[in-house]
């Protein structure tokens, strides 16, 4: 059991949830049990992951935009990394909403599932609406005055204020980059060793993970025993899926009309990486095969890969990104939440920019969701609705973040003239075209 991977326990932790939870659900007191003394757990995991949210969002933030101190010298390609980057992430947001609205996993959920739900977190839920109207009472740029904070230790006390901590943490790092390297040195390797320190704290919450969707996974059953709400889930992980294979087909696409290389040559070319992201649910791990394969195998000059790949570990997470935007819906639809198109446009906006403070390692994109709901006013209690079966879906969306960012290398690399010919000896000539 030790020597487990993580994804194993975590399933382990699945299996056994619904199974203590079935068993429960038959005794007499049992349901009063695993709500007084195995949920409790299960939301102090949730707290642990709401408690590095912030810290996370600082950290990758300010050390990301900060890293960019090349950016005068490489302006035309910083510029045009970032702006494809954007653009992509934006791309891959919107088909993940167009999805979970047209297939609408959430709704196969019966009434009387839902007033479970809804009774179970019914103080959340309240204070999430009251809210949410409250918002569209407001004035049409009341978003763009939010923005901005006028107190970060205020804002940074409050998940829901996460885009005013992003502003910060964006607009605290351009300023890294325009004072001189003596001087911004002294903080730049405090928020580097700062970033390190908060990674390696993700580390230490996902190896409760397996307890954790345990306990979430026994109260969800006890409180809502109906099958139909396993039927939503599958019908969840089916449209995060449909919508992942969406985004490699777009990589493609753009990759042969900015490239003119063939879906044949881009796929063999990266297939490589895409494996190792599968297995490890990181981008960082395996950026140096990224960068290998990219190089090497894809013909992208060293100088292009050396600058793009290591950014795109740190701010493009278009699989990420889809997954939050189905994730929301589908957990707004569970609790009966109808979200009007500006909250949806919302969820772009947010989801976009925390896929840019999000982590390149397992887990964090489980901590963005929380951002992402709290924006949205979703109760984040609907995490419970999902974790079971998160991580087979991260490693799915970190392969189509690996080749997304591959895809925006091959791109920037043609556009500055620095894309050629695979630097391998055994290439098929096939695959030159």
């Amino acid at each position: 059991m030790k020597n487990l991977a993580l994804h194993w326990k975590i399933l382990i932790g699945m299996v056994l949830g619904v199974v203590v939870g079935i068993a429960f659900s038959n005794l007499e007191g049992g349901k009063q049990l695993i709500q007084d003394w195995v949920k409790p757990f299960g939301k102090i995991f949730i707290n642990a992951l709401k408690l590095i949210a912030v810290p996370l969002i600082l950290a990758s933030l300010i050390k990301g935009v900060s890293d960019l101190k090349d950016i005068s010298k490489l302006s035309k390609m910083g510029g045009r990394t970032i702006v494809t980057y954007v653009v992509t992430t934006v791309i891959a947001v919107s088909i993940g909403l167009v999805l979970v609205n047209i297939i609408k996993p959430g709704n196969s959920i019966t009434e009387e599932t839902r007033k479970e739900l809804v009774q179970n977190y019914t103080n959340k839920t309240k204070k999430y609406k009251d809210e949410a109207k409250n918002q569209q009472n407001s004035g049409p740029l009341q978003a763009l005055v939010d923005l901005v904070p006028s107190n970060i230790i205020s804002a940074a006390s409050n998940n829901r204020n996460m885009l005013q901590v992003i502003f910060f943490a964006v607009f605290f790092g351009i300023g890294l980059i325009l004072i001189p390297e003596e001087k911004s040195k002294t903080v730049k390797d405090f928020f580097d060793g700062f970033n390190e320190v908060i990674l390696k704290m993700i580390d230490l919450i996902m190896l409760a993970a397996p307890y954790g969707v345990f306990a979430l996974l026994a109260a969800l059953v006890v409180e809502s025993p109906s099958a139909d709400l396993f039927k939503a889930l599958g019908w969840y992980a089916l449209t995060v899926i449909l919508g992942l294979l969406i985004m490699i087909l777009f990589y493609n696409v753009i990759v042969f009309i900015f490239t003119k290389k063939t879906p044949k040559f881009f796929m063999n070319g990266i297939s490589p990486a895409q494996l190792l992201a599968f297995s490890t649910s990181s981008s960082a791990a395996t950026l140096p095969v990224t960068m290998e394969r990219v190089s090497e195998h894809l013909g992208v000059d060293e100088e292009v890969t050396s600058f793009v790949l290591p950014i795109g570990a740190t701010i493009n997470m278009d699989g990420t990104s889809l997954y939050q935007a189905v994730a929301a819906v589908f957990i707004a639809q569970a609790f009966g939440m109808d979200l009007t198109l500006g909250t949806q446009l919302g969820i772009i906006a947010t989801a976009t920019l925390a896929s840019i403070g999000s982590a390149a390692v397992p887990g964090a994109g489980m901590v963005m969701l929380v951002i992402v709901l709290a924006q949205a006013g979703i109760p984040e209690a609907g995490l419970a609705l999902i974790f079971a079966i998160d991580r087979p879906l991260d490693m799915c969306r970190t392969t189509v973040n690996v080749t997304g960012d591959a895809a925006v290398s091959m791109i920037v690399a043609k556009s500055i003239d620095k894309l050629g010919e695979p630097d391998i000896k055994d290439w098929d000539d096939n695959y030159k075209k």
